[in-house]
């Protein structure tokens, strides 16, 4: 199973976008984060700039979309350029036709769970799933300190796409720096959001392949991947 980094272009320098898309297009995915003033208390970017990264970079865009009425709203995002969308379950009106048609569309459905949210109801949902996201802070702000009370529910959640034989992503997001890319790596996680910990280095491109390294030597050797 290969790592992937996604860098945050919410910590990018907004003034700069397609700049700062530019400088880590050695990443697999370009994380945006689209933030709606509703169902977080933060207010980002919408279809607009979505259509404008997705001219200015080669690296394919995955929009969190942290916003009400995702049914509605996801399927502009992909029309924008968006390769993989996800939304959240606690906002979704029927999570299983809004990722059919996202696949429909030709996107990757992923559905996002926040902290208090368990995975396990959502059990019989993955198999309609390309990915699924634990959030590892509250939704709705950069910056903030990765909560490791997250990684049993990591582990759970590995462990379920393991019963059920699924090739399915499992991306974490918040709090991801050299620091705790090990511990998410060991847990389960394949799939790194890092916002801070890439555009805060000095150099963009290189932090993204040291984060690579480091959670691909821990994957290699972690409980969860050696029987895949």
């Amino acid at each position: 199973m290969a790592v992937q980094i996604n860098p945050s272009i919410l910590s990018a320098d907004f003034s700069r976008l397609a700049e700062e898309a530019k400088a880590v297009e050695g990443a697999d995915w370009l994380h945006v984060d689209v933030m709606d003033n509703h169902f977080v208390p933060n207010l980002t970017l919408g279809v607009p700039v979505v259509e404008s990264l997705a001219k200015a970079t080669g690296t394919p865009l995955d929009c969190h979309l942290m916003i009400e009425d995702p049914d509605r709203w996801a399927p502009q995002y992909i029309e924008a350029g968006a390769g993989s969308v996800t939304f959240h379950v606690e906002a979704a009106a029927a999570p299983v036709r809004l990722a059919r048609e996202i696949r429909a569309k030709g996107a990757r459905a992923s559905m996002a769970l926040r902290p208090a949210t368990p995975i396990e109801p959502y059990e019989d949902l993955l198999p309609e799933l390309d990915m699924l996201l634990i959030m590892t802070v509250e939704p709705g702000f950069g910056g903030q300190a990765f909560l490791d009370i997250m990684l049993p529910k990591i582990r759970r959640t590995r462990e379920l796409i393991s019963k059920h034989g699924l090739q399915l992503w499992l991306q974490v997001d918040g709090g991801v720096s050299a620091s705790t890319i090990e511990q998410c790596a060991e847990a389960g996680a394949d799939v790194f959001v890092a916002g801070s910990a890439v555009y805060g280095a000095d150099d963009p491109a290189e932090a993204v392949r040291k984060l690579r390294d480091q959670a691909a030597a821990v994957t290699a050797s972690a409980a969860w991947a050696c029987g895949h």
